[in-house]
């Protein structure tokens, strides 16, 4: 999956006016439809070994295995490990590559050969920011972007959204950028309705920038419930809506819990005070 960029832990590319949209424009999506529809979590988002959800934001609850081009919540790899796999891939059991670009980036072009978009996402975002000892392609990023979210691909959508809502690496388009947002927030995408709700906020139509925030709050994304208490506070929403989001936040965060996600958690935590 990727990587929640609005926060700006990640490089930004600055806007480059000379890399023109690419691909076809997603039309936008009905109101009716993208206010009725991606109210839970899709399967992306749930480990394929243990079944449950995985917590929010996904990169610091799980890890990405490019061998199979699965996530797998701690939980599962620390069991995993405790019995002795520790050099295999949790889900696939195959041998785990390590960091070096040369094990992974083959891996991952064979999966893009296939056409599947996970690994089409991930090759992007290595393009875009440089990774895996790839020389920035912003062009290339946001054709492999494009491919995955013509396939369907929230993430693909989310990530095309910020690029053109903001301008960063590419030419500017806020319109274009809303509806690969609203792409993706009718398929479960909590960042994408997040940043739906951002949009909303800044222009004022505070009545649904709430609706969109309450919708990803209860999907267990925090900066949402963060956002509705902010316009709670300033008066532009109820304390029955903060009340809502925040039912459902916590609901959606209890369900992501077990003994084995608490003593991997427990364990990382030790090693990081070592």
């Amino acid at each position: 999956m990727s990587q929640d960029t609005t926060n700006g832990s990640n490089s930004v590319q600055p806007p480059a006016p000379g890399v023109p949209a690419a691909g076809p424009l997603p039309g936008a999506v009905p109101e009716e439809e993208l206010m009725n529809s991606g109210h839970e979590l899709p399967e992306g988002y749930t480990c394929p070994l243990c079944c449950l959800p995985i917590a929010l934001p996904m990169a610091q609850h799980s890890s990405f295995e490019p061998c199979c081009m699965k996530t797998v919540c701690n939980g599962c790899t620390h069991a995993s490990r405790k019995r002795g796999m520790g050099e295999s891939c949790s889900f696939c059991r195959a041998p785990t590559p390590d960091s070096d670009a040369a094990i992974i980036m083959p891996l991952v072009r064979k999966r893009v050969d296939a056409e599947d978009p996970t690994a089409m996402d991930l090759l992007a975002g290595a393009y875009y920011h440089g990774n895996y000892g790839l020389k920035i392609d912003i062009p290339r990023a946001i054709e492999l972007w494009t491919e995955a979210a013509c396939l369907g691909d929230s993430d693909a959508h989310f990530q095309l959204g910020h690029k053109y809502y903001y301008g960063e690496g590419i030419e500017k388009d806020m319109a274009r950028g809303i509806q690969h947002w609203q792409h993706a927030a009718i398929q479960g995408h909590p960042q994408s309705r997040y940043m739906l709700g951002v949009h909303e906020r800044n222009d004022e139509n505070h009545e649904l920038a709430a609706q969109h925030l309450i919708v990803s709050a209860k999907m267990g994304y925090e900066r949402s419930l963060n956002g509705i208490k902010a316009m709670f506070m300033d008066g532009h929403a109820t304390k029955a809506q903060y009340a809502e989001a925040l039912r459902g936040y916590q609901d959606a965060l209890e369900e992501t819990k077990s003994p084995q996600r608490e003593e991997a958690k427990a364990f990382l935590e030790r090693i990081i005070k070592n």
